[in-house]
């Protein structure tokens, strides 16, 4: 709990300077890879940054912090905080824009092990990708989230998330 906590107090300092940005907020529910129901709350901050702009779409992306409760059994659930550059390729549209992400970024978990899993190491990486529609500043989408130590610490199971999100700007 202590590195959780270490972590929350790092990322808010780091994430002061953002501040004078808009931020919106997320709510996801899904599932582990072993059925486990996943909660997700986030904040995210645009980039406010456009590459390749053209008539089908353009790359920008967002910072992401979230924290996910791993629902278990009383010796199976977790909890975790993670951080995460996401980039996101918007396609144009009217009123309706499709889209496709992919991010990589750092987590850290309450304990070791989740469900059948040994993570080996409170620390991990996390590895996103979705897809999902933005409208009237809201956003709904499908997401893949995998968690792993990339072999720091053995052993490394791993584990992954498969989430129906919601954000909303205000």
């Amino acid at each position: 709990m202590k590195q959780i906590l270490s972590l929350a107090a790092a990322a808010a300092l780091g994430l002061s300077s953002l501040s004078a940005q808009a931020v919106d907020f997320t709510a996801a529910i899904g599932q582990s890879g072993d059925s486990t129901m996943v909660y997700r709350l986030g904040a995210q901050w645009d980039w406010d940054k456009s590459w390749w702009q053209s008539d089908v779409g353009r790359l920008t992306g967002y910072w992401d912090a979230g924290y996910t409760y791993w629902e278990g059994d009383e010796t199976s659930s977790n909890h975790s905080l993670s951080f995460t550059p996401v980039f996101v390729y918007e396609f144009a549209g009217e009123t309706v824009k499709p889209y496709v992400e992919a991010g990589i970024g750092v987590a850290a978990f309450a304990n070791t092990e989740l469900e059948d899993n040994d993570l080996g190491s409170s620390f991990q990486f996390e590895d996103r990708i979705g897809l999902g529609l933005r409208f009237s500043g809201q956003e709904v989408g499908i997401r893949a989230i995998h968690y792993s130590n990339a072999g720091i610490k053995q052993p490394n199971d791993g584990v992954e998330a498969y989430t129906l999100h919601y954000r909303t700007s205000f």
